[in-house]
């Protein structure tokens, strides 16, 4: 059986990964924080596609809640760190405690986790990004250095714990709760449709899919790699 543990899975994103990569024979730990009915949404998404479910609750900036997640999880095929919480504000409006929950919450785990969990050795660990580790996007300063971490440890990992494959897929704007707390998320949202090649921002699917690519038999030579997802975007 396939075993998969997605963190940050209750909604977005993660929850995306989870109905992607559920098919039978396949076991998914979904994670989740606070939002207890919506991560069983996603269990029942995931048992309705014939796969396995299993629910976790726990705080990845908790270094216990992530040993109790890895001894849960067992053996795994597949690690994917999708949990992000953070502050959204200008770098000078950012106090000490939100700057260190976003990094404790979205880079210390892929670290750490990582660490803690017992991985085939076939394994892959996929980790999330955005394109704010990249390039400027308002208010993201803390997040943006956050996933810029992610995206350098990508290719750590991915020599330090070969033959397992460490890969990221570093997404555009993708439509998510998250754009209500972005400075001017909704003019964002109308000026990157403009500006992408292929006219819309991101779907939560569009990253799942991708996800679901890295997992591809044929993608056995792929490590160490960072994919940006954005429609053609980054390209301008």
């Amino acid at each position: 059986m396939r075993n998969i543990l997605i963190t940050g899975a209750s909604r977005g994103i993660g929850a995306a990964i989870a109905r992607e990569l559920a098919a039978p024979g396949t076991r998914i730990l979904v994670n989740y924080l606070q939002n207890e009915a919506a991560a069983r949404t996603v269990v029942a998404a995931v048992e309705a596609a014939g796969a396995e479910a299993v629910l976790i609750q726990g705080d990845v900036r908790s270094e216990a809640d992530l040993k109790r997640m890895a001894e849960l999880a067992g053996p795994l095929d597949v690690l994917v760190h999708n949990a992000a919480v953070g502050a959204l504000k200008a770098w000078d409006k950012i106090r000490t405690p939100q700057w260190d929950l976003t990094l404790e919450s979205s880079l210390r785990p892929f670290w750490l986790l990582t660490r803690l969990c017992t991985l085939k050795p076939d394994a892959n660990v996929i980790g999330i990004s955005s394109l704010g580790s990249r390039r400027y996007i308002p208010g993201y300063v803390a997040m943006g250095v956050a996933k810029a971490g992610v995206e350098a440890l990508t290719r750590q990992l991915a020599v330090e714990l070969a033959p397992i494959r460490v890969n990221t897929i570093c997404a555009g704007l993708v439509d998510t709760d998250a754009l209500r707390y972005l400075p001017e998320g909704k003019k964002m949202v109308e000026e990157t449709a403009k500006l992408t090649p292929l006219g819309r921002i991101g779907l939560p699917e569009d990253v799942a899919q991708a996800v679901s690519l890295f997992l591809d038999p044929r993608a056995h030579w792929i490590t160490g790699q960072v994919i940006v997802v954005d429609g053609g975007f980054s390209v301008l």
